[in-house]
């Protein structure tokens, strides 16, 4: 699946795909409160109001790069507190070259965030080490989200994380630590959008007079713009994620913006009152 921003083309790589059991995320997204949204069915949701999800790559292609937007679950890793997301052994990378993108033509890889959803494919399992998947690419981390999760993964499952899928890319001198404003290249820029994680980045495209927003996990599903207040589990203020939520989906409400979740296909967001809603 793709989508054009002017010049430039965002391709979905798909890694693992859900329908419903999603209640860990999103527990206010009930089968019933779900139903009463009717505009999320049947893209976003069935006719029972269970959500549908994916964990994916972007691939955002300009005329000059190949820009792989957060990385997936990853194989072989360990240390995961969802069972199924432990020793996987999936042809994701087989299924990016088939989609005309072998690891080797990315020259950089960019990450959201550095939850254990975003961040597996940074490297895979080689030798008994774990290396660099996309070789000849730099890896973008936001300066925030780096120090923060450095200095706070105590936690078994956060430390498995922290030490298989990002250390290792930045002891192989392949990380590059940015301000969660910065501009990428000509016509994509980073958005500083807090409170699913501290360094949370949201990525805006502008080409040809269009525009594309890629928000990452500013919210897991379309329900979250009907309902601002439902914040995920995940987050680690539900507070600031409410509020960063408002402002983002305020923004671009009043443009004509494609926009790609983290975890959902493409819309474009519209005012509803005082909430949204998202429609394709």
């Amino acid at each position: 699946m793709h989508w054009t921003v002017g010049k430039v083309k965002i391709t979905k790589i798909v890694e693992l795909e859900t329908i419903g059991s999603t209640r860990f995320i999103l527990p206010l997204a009930t089968n019933e409160e779900v139903r009463k949204l009717p505009w999320l069915i049947p893209h976003f949701a069935n006719e029972e109001g269970r959500l549908k999800m994916s964990i994916h790559s972007l691939i955002v292609e300009t005329p000059s790069q190949r820009i792989v937007v957060d990385t997936g679950l990853g194989n072989d890793k360990e240390g995961r507190k969802v069972p199924a997301w432990n020793n996987r052994k999936e042809p994701f990378l087989e299924t990016m070259t088939k989609a005309g993108f072998p690891p080797d033509s990315i020259d950089t890889v960019l990450c959201t965030h550095l939850h254990v959803d975003h961040v597996g494919w940074n490297t895979r399992l080689a030798g008994g080490k774990w290396v660099p998947t996309f070789v000849n690419a730099r890896y973008v981390f936001g300066k925030t989200e780096y120090e923060h999760w450095r200095d706070h993964s105590e936690e078994t499952d956060k430390s498995a994380v922290f030490n298989d899928s990002v250390k290792p890319i930045v002891d192989a001198g392949k990380a590059e630590l940015v301000a969660s404003n910065y501009r990428l290249s000509n016509g994509i820029s980073l958005i500083p959008t807090p409170g699913h994680s501290p360094g949370h980045m949201s990525i805006h495209i502008e080409s040809d007079g269009e525009q594309g927003l890629l928000t990452g996990d500013v919210a897991h599903h379309p329900c979250q713009m009907a309902h601002l207040d439902w914040s995920s589990t995940a987050d680690s203020d539900a507070v600031q994620s409410a509020a960063t939520r408002r402002q983002l989906f305020s923004r671009f409400a009043d443009t004509p913006a494609l926009v790609i979740g983290g975890h959902f296909d493409a819309g474009r967001i519209r005012r509803d009152g005082d909430a949204f809603k998202f429609v394709v």
